[in-house]
């Protein structure tokens, strides 16, 4: 019997965004996990973090998520016009940041691993 493969976690609010992100997940065949608020990402299993560097409190959950016992890589995606939170969130150890329209372009390729 095949395990199933971990979940891409998604740390987003933005009901429309988190529509997209899900719209193109399961377009690629991809399992997801949504959370919506930072507190709850704890351990949550999962093998790649999505993260909506916007959301008040994303930074510090994902840089805490990435270096805890279930934690991994990290993507995260900020408005394009937003120079301080990227430097924030790199400074935290967050792999990769994107502006929001790239990281619309590479999603499916995010989500394919």
């Amino acid at each position: 019997m095949a395990v199933d493969p971990l979940p891409v976690l998604v740390l987003v609010r933005d009901l429309i965004f988190a529509t997209k992100i899900s719209s193109t997940a399961k377009a690629v065949g991809s399992a997801i996990k949504m959370v919506r608020d930072p507190g709850a990402l704890g351990n949550e299993p999962g093998r790649l973090l999505l993260v909506d560097l916007n959301l008040p409190g994303a930074i510090e959950a994902a840089g805490l998520w990435r270096t805890g016992p279930a934690g991994g890589a990290v993507v995260g995606f900020v408005s394009h016009v937003d120079a301080d939170t990227a430097a924030r969130a790199r400074e935290a150890g967050i792999g990769q940041v994107m502006a929001r329209s790239r990281f619309v372009e590479v999603l499916p390729e995010l989500l394919r691993g």
